[in-house]
């Protein structure tokens, strides 16, 4: 778990290889997420993240177009 990031707001979704962090304080709502994987992100289900559902590149790709910084991960 990232520390600094639960502190600063953010949620942790946790995966076998990535954890995923979400601060809906700060998401700007583009959407970039749900479009670049409705696997990884799905807004109809509890957790709407679920890291293990694709691969770490996926993970790491998708939220790389997180234009607001809502979305981080750390890598495992």
């Amino acid at each position: 778990m990232d520390k600094e990031l639960l502190d600063a707001g953010y949620r942790a979704y946790t995966g076998e290889k990535i954890d995923v962090y979400f601060n809906t304080g700060i998401c700007k709502h583009s959407g970039n997420c749900v479009r670049g994987s409705a696997k990884l992100f799905n807004l109809k289900r509890k957790p709407w993240i679920i890291p293990d559902e694709v691969d770490v590149e996926t993970v790491v790709s998708v939220i790389d177009t997180c234009p607001s910084g809502a979305l981080k991960y750390r890598q495992k």
